[in-house]
């Protein structure tokens, strides 16, 4: 609202294609996400767009950069948990742990500090400390039975690092329960326990090209097999290779 009309609908147009691309095609929306910034760097929403683009590139510095931006902008803490995400990515394990014990965490919403929690687990077993991981993640949020959009996940994690440390029939367990609470398949869970109970994945597409390799191989006349090994096509055909390519 801030902006002229024209150069609004312009980065309207060009956040619009950030959010439909961002899962599927990262790098393409970073490049949108670039020219709304270079449109309108002052706006908050526009650091905050192209502060997730960069962080779905793996660009961490350039993300947390334009998350502080995007905080300065507003005030509010809500990017908290990715900001200390950016610092796992960074390699700064400690640094986001630290961030997890600040103030900010106390004024996010639920989703937000089952976000930092997970985020918080990561840093400790970034950091090698898995037993504390699996101690960060154990909460009345993993305990309850409610499916929220964020159960599949906190399940999934804390079954990992189950998995981690040896205790693998509790995994299998809490793999199951991810499972169970992942309407929208946002994680592995089922390959997770397919793994676990010994089933090995093939994929087809390979196995039928093998297949038709073979069976070309076997549809080959000798004599062509001849040929080709010899450098000649036949009596009709060319024997110096002058014209083959």
């Amino acid at each position: 609202m801030s902006l002229p009309k024209t150069l609004a609908q312009d980065v309207a147009r060009n956040l619009v294609m950030v959010a439909r691309l961002i899962d599927e095609d990262p790098e393409q929306a970073y490049a949108y996400s670039r020219i709304a910034l270079r449109l309108a760097s002052r706006v908050a929403a526009v650091r905050e767009a192209a502060g997730f683009a960069a962080y779905a590139t793996q660009q961490y510095a350039e993300a947390l950069a334009e998350f502080r931006a995007a905080r300065r902008m507003t005030g509010s803490v809500e990017l908290w948990p990715v900001m200390a995400d950016c610092e796992r990515g960074l390699g700064r394990p400690e640094k986001a742990l630290a961030m997890a014990g600040e103030p900010e965490v106390q004024k996010l919403d639920k989703t937000s500090q089952v976000e930092m929690r997970l985020v918080a687990a990561g840093a400790r077993r970034d950091m090698g400390q898995i037993d504390a991981a699996i101690v960060t993640l154990q909460s009345p949020e993993l305990a309850s039975s409610s499916i929220q959009p964020w159960t599949a996940r906190l399940r999934y994690a804390y079954a990992d690092a189950l998995l981690e440390v040896g205790r693998e029939d509790e995994a299998r367990e809490w793999f199951g329960k991810a499972l169970e609470a992942d309407k929208d398949g946002s994680t592995d869970a089922s390959d997770r326990l397919a793994e676990l109970d010994g089933v090995e994945f093939v994929d087809v597409l390979d196995e039928e090209t093998d297949t038709a390799d073979e069976t070309d191989a076997a549809d080959t006349p000798a004599s062509e097999g001849r040929d080709e090994q010899d450098g000649s096509e036949g009596q009709d055909g060319p024997v110096d290779g002058s014209a083959q390519h």
